[in-house]
């Protein structure tokens, strides 16, 4: 594959991959394979995905691209993008990477780098840190160049803020935030009636706070009668060693754990804590991947707790097809992090494209406003008001697999996650402070 050569004042290095129609043709409510459609020819539409594809959080990156690639793939399977003759006709989705090396700075000069390339539509998601920074990027690019606007899909920031007092009409988010998170976790909290103390950790930026600060609201309100033993923070992604935390959370004598964490910052956490001897529950965000079922191991069969949108077990119809088809894709026990959201997210840009008639980002961030999806059985909305996608949430619980509802591990972990509650998207639904500042639209 000839890779183009990208340009421009503070051009990175970025490979762009091509989409090819190698999964079974899906329309936007498909659960079943289509006839063969024609392959888009054309001009790609290009997304750039600014995210750490080096450094502590690479894996975490990569994971975003199979995801995002396998979707694009889905999409010009069936045909690309179906835009009118003067816009181009059908076109295929086009996948650009920017390497943020997990730093802020660094995803800013990689966003310089996309817009100085053209691009349109920019994907970020994992550091709420990185979110707020890019948002902030785009809102004044929009205003001072209001002829080169550029979108933000945002696909795992979940920093409340971002939909409440920071919205803005040019960034969407697809994943469910932290508090929407944090509601569905202490549902499963509240009726453990034998926890009595726990202990709050988290990495020391906006987003471990905002998990952190959620949890301490909510366990005043449904459970005042537990202890808080500690709340502690660590500088993200520079830990190696987190056996000193592992000790002192066992001698706080605390029960459980709720913790944001996510990466090596999880795993390698979950990792030590199990090697100091904790033998508490974990309620995460994140726990159901990326290395931390098999760190963790039997001691965590029955005792992590993970909530997402979707979950490999999940007992819904055309589930099970979803996941099969993803680890068809991708076999490697490694690359098993499929993420549903982000399968919605390029069905909504695609939708919301076709729906504009056009890849202004100004008409298609109006057509995402009202954008409806479905695939496999899961289906989402955009919600005008805060552009918080509302979807179902899932929790679920680490147990081994092979049984009839766990049937998926994790990784090759032999270790999987059972649905213990499931969320409509109606109950997942938090209400928003945002006041959206929309620009006039087209006449």
């Amino acid at each position: 594959m000839n890779l183009p050569r990208l340009t421009g004042a503070r051009a990175l290095a970025a490979a762009v991959w091509m989409a090819v129609p190698m999964l079974a043709a899906q329309a936007h409510n498909a659960q079943a394979a289509q006839p063969a459609a024609t392959a888009p020819s054309g001009a790609p539409i290009q997304l750039a995905l600014v995210e750490s594809l080096s450094g502590p959080f690479a894996n975490t990156g990569e994971a975003v691209f199979r995801n995002l690639l396998w979707a694009t793939e889905r999409v010009n399977a069936r045909g690309g993008v179906q835009l009118p003759p003067e816009q181009g006709g059908a076109r295929p989705l086009q996948i650009v990477r920017f390497d943020s090396k997990g730093q802020t700075e660094e995803a800013l000069a990689a966003l310089q780098a996309a817009k100085d390339a053209g691009a349109q539509f920019v994907l970020q998601g994992n550091s709420s840190a990185t979110a707020e920074a890019i948002l902030n990027a785009v809102d004044k690019n929009n205003r001072r160049t209001p002829d080169k606007p550029m979108v933000f899909l945002n696909y795992s920031a979940v920093d409340p803020a971002l939909t409440n007092e920071k919205c803005s009409f040019w960034h969407f988010r697809f994943d469910a935030h932290a508090d929407m998170r944090m509601n569905a976790l202490m549902e499963v909290l509240q009726a453990d009636t034998e926890l009595k103390k726990v202990y709050l950790f988290g990495q020391d930026y906006s987003f471990g706070h905002a998990v952190l600060r959620e949890a301490r609201r909510q366990l005043e309100l449904r459970r005042p009668d537990i202890e808080i033993v500690a709340e502690e923070y660590h500088p993200i992604g520079r830990i190696k060693d987190f056996a000193p935390y592992g000790a002192k959370i066992k001698a706080s004598g605390a029960q459980a754990v709720i913790t944001g964490n996510w990466g090596n910052d999880l795993t390698l956490f979950v990792k030590a804590a199990n090697e100091v001897g904790f033998a508490g529950n974990f309620y995460t965000f994140y726990g159901n991947a990326l290395g931390a079922p098999a760190a963790i191991g039997d001691a965590g069969v029955g005792k992590v707790i993970a909530v997402a949108d979707w979950l490999p077990n999940n007992p819904t119809e055309g589930s099970a097809a979803f996941y099969k088809a993803f680890r068809e894709r991708f076999p490697r026990p490694a690359d098993d992090y499929v993420h549903m959201r982000m399968q919605l997210l390029i069905e909504s840009l695609a939708a919301a494209i076709e729906q504009a008639g056009s890849t202004d980002p100004q008409a298609v961030a109006f057509a995402l406003e009202d954008v409806a999806v479905s695939l496999y059985g899961q289906q989402g909305a955009m919600r005008a008001a805060d552009h918080q996608f509302q979807q179902s949430l899932l929790v679920g619980r680490m147990q081994k697999s092979g049984s009839a509802s766990v049937p998926f591990d994790v990784e090759g972990s032999g270790y999987g996650f059972e649905v213990i509650r499931h969320f409509t998207p109606e109950q997942a639904a938090m209400p928003s402070s945002c006041e959206m500042q929309r620009p006039a639209a087209a006449s």
